[in-house]
C-alpha cells in the first residue's frame, strides 16, 4: 500500500491511501489502540500529512465509517437484480452482503465491532447505514408478500419487524462466518435465506406459529 514518501500524487489518491491504511489499522487494532503513527507508516506518508488532510483521529475514524458504510450499501443494492422474483432479489441482496463483508473484513470490523462501541457520533453513522439497509430489505419483503397475494395487513403489522430481525441476523452471521468458520458467502447467504424464506412462506400461506402446544394459528 505504501507509496514512496515525497512522491507527488493527486489529493484523491493520497486520501484513498490514508483511508485504506486507517481502515486496516482501525479494523485490526481497534479505534483506541490504533495510532496516527501506524496509519501514516502504513500509508507511506508523514503523520503531519495525515493531520493536514483529515484533521484528527476522530474525524479520520468517522470518515472511514462513512466510506465503508456507503460501500456496503452500494454493494447490496448493486447485487439485487431488478425484475426478478422477490425471493431471488432477497437472495441476491443477502449474497451481496456476505460477499462484501467477507472480502472487506477490516471495513466490516470498523462498522460492526468498532463504530458501534465507541459512542456518538460514530454509532450514529452506523445507525444511518443500518436504517438504509433495513428500509431496502423492508421493500424486498413487502414485494415478496405482494407477489404471494399475502394479506395486505402483513405489510403494516410485520414486514418492518421481519426486516429488522433479518438484518440483525445477517450482521451476526457475517461475524460468525468470517471469524469462526470462514464459510463461503454463498453458503452463509443460503443458511439465512433458508431460515428467512421458510418463515416468510408460512406467513404468506396464512400459517402462524402459536404458543399453544401442537397448534399453529391460522390467519
Amino acid at each position: 500500500m505504501g507509496a514512496v514518501r515525497g512522491k507527488r500524487l493527486p489529493r484523491a489518491v493520497r486520501e484513498r491511501q490514508m483511508m485504506d491504511a486507517a481502515v486496516q489499522t482501525f479494523g485490526q487494532r481497534g479505534y483506541r489502540a490504533a495510532s496516527m503513527d501506524e496509519i501514516a507508516e502504513l500509508a507511506g506518508v508523514s503523520k503531519p500529512l495525515v493531520y493536514l488532510y483529515l484533521n484528527s483521529k476522530e474525524e479520520l475514524f468517522a470518515a472511514c465509517i462513512r466510506r465503508e458504510a456507503a460501500a456496503l450499501v452500494a454493494a447490496v443494492r448493486a447485487g439485487v437484480e431488478p425484475g426478478v422474483p422477490a425471493d431471488r432479489q432477497l437472495w441476491h441482496g443477502l449474497r451481496a452482503f456476505f460477499t462484501h463483508t467477507a472480502e472487506n473484513p477490516d471495513g466490516w470490523a470498523v462498522l460492526h465491532n468498532q463504530a458501534r462501541t465507541h459512542g456518538e457520533p460514530f454509532a450514529a453513522e452506523v445507525a444511518t447505514m443500518r436504517e438504509e439497509i433495513i428500509a431496502f430489505v423492508t421493500y424486498l419483503i413487502g414485494a415478496a408478500a405482494r407477489e404471494g397475494d399475502c394479506d395486505p395487513e402483513l405489510a403494516d403489522r410485520e414486514v418492518a419487524g421481519i426486516a429488522h430481525a433479518l438484518v440483525g441476523a445477517a450482521e451476526s452471521l457475517a461475524g460468525w462466518a468470517n471469524v469462526a468458520t470462514g464459510a463461503p458467502a454463498k453458503e452463509t447467504a443460503a443458511t439465512l435465506m433458508n431460515l428467512a424464506w421458510a418463515g416468510l412462506e408460512n406467513l404468506m400461506n396464512g400459517e402462524r406459529w402459536s404458543p399453544s402446544p401442537g397448534r399453529r394459528a391460522a390467519r
